[in-house]
């Protein structure tokens, strides 16, 4: 199991007590998808700076079209810019995935923000891996569980983070949820404001 299956599971499992926004999660999946291409060593990071190494499989196809989508000319991309971009639509594409596989159940209900029927993992060893990691303190999944709002340890206080590369990226994260929530926050306001002009007498 890849971080971004094991984010995707975790978070429709706790999803009935704490709904999550679809822009938020894919932004995180595509941060689980960059910590897991540093620790496979197909990436490195200057800075903010994305570098590629040789392109490697990476036995998922989802993380294999990551690779594929990497900038491999200088500057590069920035860890921040590759949030946005592969982060466009990547919470469907998990979620189709492991449907294909069998990982996911339908259930009829309409407040679930992903889809119109609320989507549940299954009971398989795909659900059991990525709670027990989550229970164990993988300071890593759960580093992104804070950044998408399923956790409540704060990502900056996180312990047992050592490689400067991943808190790179989880700050990246972070910084990108809490930029979204801004922007919906923003709108939110301007659009109540709309509807106030049009009721006033």
């Amino acid at each position: 199991m890849t971080t971004a299956r094991d984010l995707l599971i975790t978070t429709l499992d706790v999803a009935s007590d704490r709904p999550v926004e679809q822009g938020d999660l894919s932004l995180t999946l595509a941060g689980a998808e960059l910590i897991d291409l540093v620790e496979a060593r197909a990436v490195t990071l200057d800075g903010d700076r994305i570098v590629p190494g040789a392109p490697l499989d990476m036995g998922d196809r989802l993380l294999d079209d990551a690779v594929s989508s990497l900038t491999r000319q200088a500057p590069y991309e920035s860890v921040e810019d590759w949030l946005w971009r592969r982060g466009r639509g990547l919470s469907a594409a998990y979620v189709s995935a492991l449907e294909a596989k069998g990982e996911l159940t339908r259930q009829h209900r309409s407040w679930f923000p992903l889809r119109s029927d609320r989507t549940a993992p299954a009971d398989s060893p795909g659900l059991h891996h990525a709670t027990e990691r989550l229970a164990s303190g993988d300071p890593v999944l759960v580093g992104l569980a804070a950044a998408v709002g399923i956790h409540d340890e704060p990502t900056e206080n996180l312990e047992g983070l050592t490689d400067d590369a991943i808190v790179t990226v989880l700050a990246a994260v972070n910084d990108a949820v809490t930029e979204l929530t801004a922007v919906r926050q923003r709108r939110e306001i301007e659009d109540a404001a709309f509807d106030n002009i049009w009721r006033a007498p």
